[in-house]
């Protein structure tokens, strides 16, 4: 009964509070009551996003990559620059399909040159332009309507005539005496030339002393780094003779051949053990070459820079030195006698020494390493010389005269080897570039071009006795056999392998008889194989270090001579 009693105290002190109060004097002014809505609440952010964001679509950028709109875009909005992050692989943002210039998207402007050019120069004179989006003009208003609006391409008749009647009036009241000033501006308006057309012919004056000696001076200079540039570096050429005599006591020289030496071979055998050994060079030695049909001496060279001629019969001494290069000597060539001999050196210069006086004939250079030299194998044509270069150029100098009478420029590569063929007619090169040209001799268009997808460059080839095929030590760790026929065909059936060459010029050689192939190889061994079935014969584990030369001898049946970069040769 007691909360009964409360609760009709409470609903009483309500219906007092809800009857209308009459303001009295002194009662404080009404309060609002905020009003009580039942709806239920409603979060209206959505309502309003969505709102703005109809409006938003009227003046937010497009995104370039989308294909469709749903809704009409102002003109300002479809040109409206791209937004958004930066794109990973464009610079500045615009999608990669967009751009057509290396700075971004390029459009075309459909204005004339001719009459953008007429704009601008009138802009820059009366300082007024026509707008080219529109009809109107921008620039300096007054201006525009002070000279009726030309360009400075449309000048009224009148203007015309009266610029003409000023030009005429200015040349009568020129001076006689300036136009002959050369000092003065008249002078310089009459003989004004356009910068195309040659040198100005200016008053020649004497040159002083000073300059003189100055000029003499600089000449010299240019001359003497001119001659270091384009040709090689000048060594003293100097040789040093080893033997007992020069002539023995018939008178007879030390490079002639004993008269006892057999002409003929009927059979070769391969060597089994070593005979002798020269050593003298004092670094590798980089190629070897007996003495053309006899043998009795071997030349060698060296990367200390010398060459030497040793004797094989006799004594097996050093006979002698020949120094005349600056820095390693890389290739070597006998003339067809003997008497005569071709260097070619690291200093970029090539040499033809004399053998017996050691006196330097005549030195060669184009200002370019020579890898290989050669003499043309023609009696009558000794006296032409071919050079493969380091600038993929063959170069035909004629001995006697000094000049270049032939350049061969096809290859793409370092040129590695010559070899003359089809009785000296032709001769094949090769080449970093991984192919094989054939020539004809004095015409320097490639017969033959041999390039295949699995062919490796070929550092060394050399001719078959009976003319017919070429062998080529290939980086591969295989011999080639090509023939020198007319199709220079790849022999499939021919290959020789087993040895280690990769990266390294080892010579290949036959035996005098062509029953054997040989070649050194990268471990310092030299290897035999039989011509025939292609099998491996034997190895000889010739020197430490790499094997690089190896030479049958010419007469000797069962004699080779080796060389290696551990600066030895070796006899076997």
């Amino acid at each position: 009964m007691d909360s009964l009693q409360i609760y009709a105290d409470n609903s009483d002190e309500e219906d007092l509070s809800h009857q209308p109060s009459t303001p009295s004097a002194d009662s404080s002014p009404p309060r609002l009551i905020p009003s009580k809505s039942a709806a239920p609440k409603v979060d209206d952010t959505m309502l309003a996003l969505t709102a703005a964001e109809a409006r938003q679509a009227q003046s937010r950028p497009i995104d370039p990559t989308q294909h469709v709109i749903a809704f009409n875009p102002t003109y300002d909005q479809l040109w409206a620059p791209t937004y958004g992050p930066a794109h990973p692989y464009a610079k500045d943002g615009i999608a990669q399909g967009m751009r057509n210039h290396k700075l971004g998207f390029v459009e075309d402007a459909s204005i004339d040159s001719f009459v953008f050019d007429e704009q601008y120069n009138t802009f820059h004179k009366y300082g007024y332009a026509a707008d080219p989006s529109g009809s109107n003009y921008i620039g300096d208003l007054d201006a525009l309507q002070k000279n009726d609006a030309i360009s400075v391409y449309n000048i009224p008749q009148h203007e015309q005539k009266k610029r003409k009647i000023e030009r005429e009036k200015d040349e009568d009241e020129v001076d006689p005496t300036e136009i002959d000033n050369p000092a003065t501006d008249v002078w310089l308006m009459k003989n004004k030339r356009s910068p195309w057309a040659g040198k100005k012919e200016g008053v020649q004056t004497e040159l002083t002393e000073e300059q003189k000696k100055y000029a003499e001076e600089y000449a010299k200079k240019k001359e003497e780094k001119g001659h270091q540039g384009e040709k090689g570096e000048h060594v003293v050429d100097k040789t040093t003779f080893h033997g007992k005599e020069e002539r023995d006591y018939q008178g007879r020289s030390w490079i002639a051949p004993p008269k006892d030496a057999k002409a003929t071979i009927d059979h070769c055998y391969i060597p089994k053990r070593l005979v002798h050994t020269w050593s003298g060079h004092t670094k590798g030695v980089s190629a070897i070459q007996f003495f053309p049909k006899y043998g009795h001496l071997i030349l060698s060279a060296g990367m200390d820079t010398k060459v030497k001629i040793w004797d094989v019969f006799n004594s097996g001494k050093c006979m002698r030195t020949y120094m005349g290069h600056s820095k390693a000597v890389r290739d070597i060539s006998f003339c067809n006698d003997g008497t005569k001999f071709l260097t070619a050196g690291y200093d970029k210069n090539i040499k033809y020494w004399d053998t017996e006086t050691g006196q330097v004939i005549s030195t060669f250079s184009t200002g370019k390493v020579p890898y290989v030299v050669k003499l043309n194998p023609d009696e009558d044509k000794q006296n032409i010389l071919l050079a493969g270069m380091s600038d993929k150029k063959i170069v035909q100098w004629d001995i006697n005269t000094g000049q270049i009478t032939q350049e061969y420029d096809q290859h793409l590569g370092a040129v590695n080897t010559i070899t003359f063929v089809d009785n000296n007619r032709r001769f094949v090169t090769s080449s970093d570039d991984k192919s094989l040209r054939v020539w004809e001799f004095g015409i320097p268009v490639v017969i033959k071009y041999i390039s295949e997808p699995h062919m490796h460059s070929m550092p060394s080839i050399s001719l078959h006795p009976n003319t017919n095929w070429l062998a080529a030590q290939s980086l591969d760790n295989q011999i080639l056999i090509y023939s020198t026929r007319e199709r220079f065909q790849l022999n499939k059936k021919k290959r020789f392998a087993g040895h280690i060459v990769a990266g390294y010029a080892c010579q290949v050689n036959f035996s005098p008889d062509g029953r054997f192939v040989m070649s050194g190889d990268g471990e310092g061994k030299c290897w035999f194989w039989d011509w025939k079935s292609c099998k491996v014969f034997r190895t000889l584990k010739c020197h430490e270090g790499v094997c690089i030369g190896c030479e049958w001898h010419p007469l000797e049946q069962s004699k080779v001579a080796t060389c290696g970069w551990d600066g030895l040769i070796k006899y076997w």
